[in-house]
């Protein structure tokens, strides 16, 4: 049996889901918070250490101005009381993105979230928000440089986001697109790949146990 150490979650299809419903696109997002939930919970019973969710990239900046107004005021009102949940699971919770363009108000909310569950041991939560995983490496990389005199894949991988964040094993993604749209490139370079018909706000806690039970039928080579 492989173990599934960090699992990589494309949270897809929000918005389809809601306008096959006939609902404004807003309350495909507030669903897909309740699913976050349960994965994460299905994670944390399969014995996961690590998952990260793919939920606003660099380039969704792009999208109307209410779509994204809504969610930067989801993540202000949602991040800090989704840390305690956290906290009392023992759970630690990290948001791994670029700070540009981000509110200042909302930069603090997300710095009190992180320090709020900081010395929990269990899981680790990881959200990628304003995250594009080409700006992560030229983030790294700036840093390297700038730092250590040289640039290598040591030294790269020392200065991504949240470094102590491990390599990915299975990237998954929902709503029947296959393609990875730039998440965390540097981590998944090895990592395989799961898409899912299903649009993110339907997916459940027991997905999280067909998801590891296709993941150890892979042969995971690394190259060998």
């Amino acid at each position: 049996m492989t173990e599934l150490k960090h699992l990589g979650v494309i949270a897809d299809g929000n918005r389809r889901w809601a306008k096959e419903r006939g609902l404004p696109s807003i309350e495909g997002h507030r669903q897909g918070l309740k699913s976050i939930e349960k994965l994460v919970d299905g994670a944390m019973e399969a014995g996961i250490r690590y998952i990260s969710f793919y939920v606003f990239s660099t380039e969704n900046w792009g999208r109307s101005e209410k779509e994204v107004s809504y969610i930067l005021k989801l993540a202000e009102t949602k991040i800090l009381g989704y840390a305690e949940k956290m906290k009392a699971k023992n759970g630690r919770m990290v948001i791994l993105g670029s700070k540009n363009k981000i509110p200042p108000k909302l930069l603090t909310i997300i710095e009190k979230a992180e320090k709020v569950t900081e010395n929990c041991d269990g899981i680790t939560v990881g959200f990628c928000f304003n995250y594009g995983g080409e700006q992560e490496i030229a983030d790294a990389a700036n840093i390297a440089a700038e730092v250590e005199g040289e640039i290598t894949p040591e030294t790269i991988r020392k200065h991504l986001y949240h470094p102590e964040i491990p390599d990915i094993d299975m990237v998954v993604r929902s709503s029947g697109e296959e393609r990875i749209s730039g998440f965390m490139l540097w981590r998944s370079s090895y990592a395989e790949f799961m898409f899912i018909k299903k649009y993110f706000p339907e997916m459940e806690g027991s997905d999280v146990k067909e998801i590891v039970k296709e993941y150890e039928k892979r042969n995971r080579r690394f190259g060998k």
